[in-house]
């Protein structure tokens, strides 16, 4: 698991060194003291989790995530103050270690990250035979699906839903009759779910029905109907090219 070190307290980065070094999955492929170098750097090493504290001399690492995005990559976040951890979780941290760091629960952090990893593999590994299975056989249109929100039990055709949105751990299904429902689960419940109907996630929020597409902007999004656009993030292009190149 390829790691990058953000943090501009030399003491703390050489403790960091020490403790990671000990762990034997785990490959630093980078450190900076400041955000302007881990702007370039993050995109450009693609690591598989960054370690960053939180205020540095020369800026904020929320920004920095907010400018590259976290969708390649987890985020531990590490900070001497504890009134950023509503905005950190909200950024989709995946831990948040208070200073001193304890060694025993960077470690553990660190390791649960490498599980997470682990499963995403398998599931992309999953999602992968379902696309070929989709572009090979086609898909039934008499499926359907139990939608929970807060106050039903909504039964939906699977080729009524024309895309799915996720924000902070809510999915919100577009109908195309225009309705909306929201239900209390991740997107990635959805995608294994969905991806044999002909579903294809183009970006870490979005899952849209391939059956709505109308264009694709080499930019990086997607027509639906009424005009609507979906992005498309960086990583997933190659992915949407492949998937509109075999069902055209």
């Amino acid at each position: 698991m390829k790691l990058y070190i953000l943090e501009d307290e030399t003491l703390i980065m050489q403790h960091l060194l020490q403790v990671v070094k000990t762990i034997s999955f785990v490959e630093v492929v980078g450190t900076s003291a400041e955000v302007a170098q881990a702007l370039t750097e993050i995109p450009a090493l693609k690591p598989d989790l960054v370690l960053a504290d939180i205020r540095l001399k020369d800026g904020d690492s929320f920004q920095l995530f907010h400018e590259i995005g976290t969708e390649d990559f987890q985020v531990i976040f590490l900070t001497a103050y504890d009134q950023y951890a509503i905005q950190a979780l909200n950024m989709g941290a995946f831990a948040y270690l208070l200073k001193p760091i304890d060694e025993v629960a960077l470690v553990s952090a660190i390791q649960k990250c490498y599980q997470h990893k682990e499963e995403e593999l398998l599931n992309k590994q999953q999602l992968s035979i379902a696309r070929d299975h989709y572009l090979d056989k086609g898909i039934a249109h008499n499926k359907r699906i139990a939608l929970k929100s807060m106050e039903f039990i909504e039964i939906v055709p699977i080729e009524d839903i024309v895309y799915c949105k996720s924000d902070k751990g809510y999915t919100t299904f577009y109908l195309n009759n225009k309705t909306e429902i929201v239900v209390s689960k991740g997107l990635k419940d959805y995608e294994l779910l969905l991806t044999p109907f002909g579903y294809l996630r183009c970006h870490q929020s979005f899952l849209v029905n391939f059956q709505y597409v109308k264009k694709y902007f080499r930019e990086g999004f997607l027509q639906v109907l009424d005009k609507e656009m979906i992005p498309v993030s960086s990583r997933r292009k190659e992915e949407v090219m492949r998937y509109l190149e075999n069902i055209a």
